[in-house]
């Protein structure tokens, strides 16, 4: 009886296998999942007092922060493959070589906008004063002044712009995935592709002939400039919102067809709600397209160094067209002076933009629809 329940409970002949001491051999050798953050932390530290020390000790005209983000990462790749063949054996450290390579190209991908809004930033900086947000250039003659009548314009300009294209954007884009098919469906798909590669200036251009024949060619607004960017800006819409309703799936529309509501009121409960945080970026992208242009700006609104708050009368200034005048006007003693403005000047369009995507993601969330229970 005995050597029967030994020989039961015996384990299965087979290779034997080596003892592990209790350790599992599928999470032994691992580094912890912070290790290669700090490792990354660290490495932007050491780089950056490089370039610190080279800043200080005038090896260099400045700190640089591109450089720092660039050869810290570099360096980052290198040490934690070394550390991962160490550590983790010759696959996981191959593993980590390819996945850090890349967040490398990722991060290479951001320092042109890195290096931007740092040389904005440092040079902007000098005159982002009360004075630069509570004056026009009015009168003004080398030093001080400021850029309330082109911030002005510039929010007009654009609100006007948006009026115009936001619905007719839309409306087209329904059109194209609700109703499309035929060949007006096909004939606006490629007006918007060509118009979409239509230049700036050429926007500019028709507008003020447009205006030209009616009013004469001494015809000069701001509602001139919201006609030529909605020439811009409606392609832009128009695509955008067209593959986000494209996203929305059938299934919804079908149900509610389904339950017996016409389509038009399917549209307006379910597509459009659906996909509006999709919508509401879109709208953003366009006008972030927008808001900078400069040429077609030159043409039909001109520039003016006074307050305007009619956008059907005289002439209108706006912030990238005071960048370009106050650049190209710099010289004598108030060179400096000028390129203070336009540095300034174009970090605030760049806050307005900022600002303008905030409360455009602030709307989506309020406005989409809630699935939770």
């Amino acid at each position: 009886m005995t050597t029967q329940a030994t020989a039961a409970t015996a384990p299965p002949p087979g290779p034997s296998r080596p003892r592990t001491g209790g350790a599992n051999t599928l999470t032994a050798g691992r580094l912890h999942r912070a290790v290669p953050w700090l490792l990354l932390a660290g490495c932007w530290i050491v780089t950056g007092t490089v370039y610190g020390l080279m800043a200080a000790s005038g090896a260099t005209s400045g700190f640089d922060p591109v450089g720092t983000i660039f050869f810290g990462t570099v360096l980052f790749v290198i040490l934690l493959t070394l550390l991962s063949r160490i550590v983790e054996g010759g696959r996981r450290s191959i593993d980590r070589l390819v996945t850090s390579l890349v967040l490398t190209a990722f991060i290479i991908a951001l320092l042109p906008l890195v290096s931007l809004v740092w040389t904005v930033i440092a040079n902007g900086l000098a005159r982002f004063d009360v004075q630069f947000f509570s004056e026009s250039m009015r009168n003004v003659i080398g030093a001080g002044g400021g850029a309330l009548h082109a911030i002005i314009g510039t929010l007009l300009i654009t609100l006007t712009t948006a009026i115009i294209s936001v619905p007719i954007g839309i409306l087209a884009a329904v059109y194209l995935v609700e109703y499309g098919g035929g060949a007006l469906a096909r004939a606006i798909t490629f007006f918007v592709d060509v118009m979409t590669g239509i230049p700036s200036i050429v926007a500019g251009l028709f507008v003020y002939a447009l205006f030209a024949l009616i009013f004469g060619p001494a015809v000069r607004n701001g509602f001139m400039g919201a006609i030529a960017l909605s020439v811009l800006m409606i392609p832009v819409v128009v695509r955008s919102c067209e593959e986000i309703l494209r996203l929305v799936p059938n299934e919804l529309r079908e149900a509610s067809y389904a339950l017996g509501v016409p389509k038009w009121r399917t549209i307006v409960k379910i597509v459009l709600p659906t996909s509006i945080a999709g919508l509401v970026t879109g709208v953003m992208l366009a006008i972030a397209r927008v808001i900078g242009e400069t040429a077609p700006l030159l043409i039909v609104c001109g520039f003016t160094f006074s307050m305007n708050y009619d956008i059907f009368n005289e002439r209108m200034m706006t912030l990238p067209v005071f960048v370009y005048t106050q650049y190209t006007q710099a010289a004598g003693v108030a060179a400096q002076a000028s390129i203070d403005r336009a540095w300034t000047a174009a970090l605030v369009l760049i806050l307005i933009v900022m600002a303008l995507n905030l409360i455009a993601r602030l709307i989506a969330k309020i406005f989409a629809p809630k699935y939770g229970r």
